[in-house]
């Protein structure tokens, strides 16, 4: 079915894990651990509570509270070191959720209530919270990732000195005869 909102909502969300999961592959094990000051996340504490948000969130979103009484967020703040393995396991187990959840939505659904912490929302306001959450979220992971890779950090983006040459390509690709 055609669901221009949530084709955009479902783009979003995988440019979002695509921009986390390429910082995430950038560092070791041990740097996943790394804090940049005493009261910071590390990026294994950032997948820990955003994969712990999107099981919460996500399961039976549109039949029972965001907020599920066995979820304990405090605790995915904790420095419980887990393997690489383990870890991206639980993000995975997030991300699914999350467009099991949406993807059989249409654009007719997103003025259907949920609610989150007894509060009602929309399903696009409550979709819309959650784009920006991760999105925060993905945005701490590659800062960090960044910081610590230093000079042997992969940029995700345009390198710098190389917008223009970017911007040409891009213009030729628009420009170029479709098949």
């Amino acid at each position: 079915m055609d669901s221009p909102i949530l084709d955009v909502v479902r783009d979003e969300l995988q440019k979002i894990k695509k921009l986390a999961d390429k910082s995430i592959a950038q560092l070791d094990d041990d740097q996943l651990w790394v804090t940049l000051d005493p009261e910071a996340n590390s990026v294994a504490i950032l997948i820990r509570h955003m994969a712990g948000n999107m099981r919460s969130r996500w399961t039976d979103f549109r039949t029972t509270d965001g907020e599920k009484p066995d979820r304990h967020r405090d605790q995915e703040f904790l420095n419980d070191r887990l393997d690489r393995g383990a870890l991206l396991a639980e993000w995975e187990d997030g991300w699914r959720r999350v467009f099991e959840a949406i993807d059989p939505l249409t654009d007719a659904d997103l003025q259907d209530v949920v609610y989150v912490r007894q509060e009602p929302h929309s399903i696009y306001k409550a979709i819309s919270r959650q784009i920006a959450h991760y999105a925060g979220h993905a945005y701490q992971i590659l800062f960090i990732a960044k910081h610590l890779k230093g000079a042997g950090w992969k940029t995700l983006s345009v390198p710098r000195g190389q917008s223009e040459e970017f911007n040409r390509r891009m213009l030729t690709k628009a420009h170029a005869p479709q098949s």
